[in-house]
């Protein structure tokens, strides 16, 4: 899960006049806010959306919510630990207004999406419910608490055909590398998923929507499009009757100015040659693919309704090694599902142990309330799960670690995206392996006579690794960005 905490971006918070993507702010002060955005990209391009809004309609973003007017938090509802996460945060925030230090509360996003007018009879306290899909509709409700209004506090809206448009968002990323969200909900129903029910069915942009936005974004300054969605792999079926995500991949590595797209959340589905062909041979599409692979035991695959098989997806990962040079594969599995036998559980840890991630992350079962996994027999103790859990990824360990060995000698562009505060000359950057916030990192040295700054894209020469991480020193720019 990615947690941004109260947004700490200069950028977004000092800009009165226009944001990274073109959005013009209101000169009038309407108030002052403070911005909680948890969980996942996608939730974190919503909450962008939002704050581009009430940017425009003349609010004023803060750091300090002691220092707002009011506070909106733009929750994730996906497992039980991010409800926690959410609950947590929307508690903090109500001692604010009881203590009398703020005026409202406004929650958003996923949490509220699912559990609606429940959420308000648990904290009555709680200001505004907006919805997923009443994103957009935000300063209304806002507007009503600071004119202390209180006849309507709820604003939920049913899923759009389409997907939303983020034309509005106020960038709140490092601005050398932006989310790109290309589709909305999802049509897969796995049995233990509750994103449907919050998310709705797929809902993809339309293409040339997609690469309008990732121009605007290309324009202001990113060098990295992450491309995101609850299934990627999925982008098109719904507007044009077949996957296009390879005509959308060939028009984003068109674009000049970017650098890197880097693509997320691969169902194992829809993958074909041509795809496979398209990735290989771009020029700024790098080779790393996050694909949720979520268990190999048929069985399993079955009880979780994943719709593919341990067969197909061997001969799928065999594919994508094949026909993408030095691919760095990044998946996630669940331990102790409903059902997992012991057997299962050592099929699955032969798996990672014998496929070799690159990066590997697993979530033990937890129960989603109202999904069809709930209701499977075979629930297990949480000691078995969190025990299945350890063993796998203390098979990823060696995996990633034996990764980064095999790193060590090889010059690697890195993208630069902050000073490293623990050494003078030490920054932080990722490599084409690393995803921001759920990957890895290279600690890069820069030369004396090469200064390093946040953005840049320069040749590292990888001469350690420091358990899941590698460091390197910097030996100059990077010949592919200086070519756009």
């Amino acid at each position: 899960m990615r947690s941004l905490p109260i947004v700490d971006n200069p950028q977004a918070a000092q800009s009165s006049a226009t944001d990274p993507t073109g959005v013009t702010g209101n000169s009038v002060n309407r108030g002052t806010y403070a911005f909680i955005s948890l969980g996942c990209p996608k939730n974190l391009v919503d909450s962008e959306q939002m704050l581009g809004i009430l940017h425009q309609d003349g609010y004023r973003l803060v750091q300090d919510p002691e220092q707002s007017d009011f506070v909106v938090i733009n929750t994730c509802g996906f497992i039980d630990s991010a409800r926690k996460e959410s609950m947590q945060a929307i508690d903090q925030m109500l001692d604010l207004k009881r203590s009398g230090k703020i005026r409202g509360v406004v929650v958003t996003g996923c949490l509220a999406e699912r559990q609606h007018e429940n959420l308000l009879q648990e904290r009555p306290d709680i200001d505004g419910l907006v919805g997923v899909f009443g994103r957009d509709e935000i300063s209304t409700l806002v507007g009503r608490i600071m004119d202390g209004l209180d006849e309507q506090r709820t604003i939920f809206r049913p899923a759009p055909v389409r997907a939303l448009s983020d034309h509005m968002r106020l960038q709140v990323t490092p601005k050398h590398f932006a989310y790109l969200k290309i589709s909305e909900g999802c049509d897969r129903l796995c049995t233990f998923c509750a994103i449907p029910r919050m998310r709705g069915k797929h809902a993809s942009k339309p293409l040339d929507n997609v690469i309008a936005e990732a121009q605007r974004l290309v324009d202001s300054g990113v060098r990295e499009l992450i491309i995101v969605a609850q299934d990627t792999t999925y982008y098109g079926m719904d507007i044009y009757g077949e996957p296009r995500l390879r005509e959308l991949l060939e028009k984003l590595d068109a674009i000049d100015g970017l650098d890197w797209i880097r693509l997320m959340y691969f169902y194992p589905m829809y993958i074909d040659d041509a795809l496979i062909r398209t990735m290989g041979a771009a020029r700024r599409i790098l080779p790393y693919i996050d694909m949720p692979l979520q268990h190999i035991n048929n069985t399993m695959l079955r009880r979780m309704a994943r719709r593919v098989t341990r067969e197909s997806t061997v001969e799928m990962v065999a594919k994508l090694r094949e026909g993408i040079p030095n691919l760095a594969m990044r998946t996630t599995m669940i331990s102790g599902f409903p059902g997992e036998t012991d057997e299962q559980a050592d099929e699955l840890e032969a798996f990672v142990s014998e496929i070799q991630f690159e990066r590997l992350g697993v979530f033990t079962y937890s129960i989603e309330p109202d999904t069809p996994a709930a209701k499977l027999d075979g629930h297990l103790p949480e000691r078995v799960k969190k025990e299945r859990r350890n063993r796998l990824m203390a098979i990823q360990q060696l995996n990633a670690f034996a990764w980064c060995q095999k790193q060590i000698g090889k010059r690697l562009p890195v993208l630069i995206d902050k000073a490293f505060e623990g050494a003078e000359r030490v920054w932080l950057g990722r490599s084409y392996a690393d995803a921001p916030d759920v990957d890895a990192c290279v600690y890069v040295t820069e030369l004396p006579d090469q200064p390093v700054k946040s953005g840049d894209l320069i040749d590292c020469e990888i001469v350690s690794a420091k358990d899941y991480d590698l460091v390197g020193v910097a030996v100059g720019s990077n010949p592919a960005a200086q070519d756009s």
